[in-house]
């Protein structure tokens, strides 16, 4: 796998959206937490708000945070910064 670039929130978030989403029953946890639905998802894939959303479901629990954080090869803190950059 390509470790997503830092200085990129947007693609560190749609980073860790496919690592969310590459299990199913977090998935499903992720879609019942944020209220996102799979159409939402394929509408608005390039919307700050929802990839915002995303990595704050990761930090909501931090296995979840962390697992991803190693399997994209970044640090926890990128992912969290991500979500602030892309918040604001």
């Amino acid at each position: 796998m390509t470790i997503p670039d830092t200085n990129n929130p947007e693609a560190l978030a749609l980073a860790a959206l496919g690592w969310a989403l590459s299990d199913q029953p977090r998935a499903e946890r992720l879609l019942a937490l944020t209220g996102l639905t799979p159409q939402d998802l394929r509408e608005r894939i390039d919307d700050p708000s929802l990839l915002a959303a995303v990595i704050g479901f990761l930090e909501s629990h931090e296995p979840d945070l962390v697992a991803c954080a190693e399997a994209l090869g970044v640090s926890p803190a990128a992912l969290v910064e991500a979500g602030r950059r892309l918040a604001s």
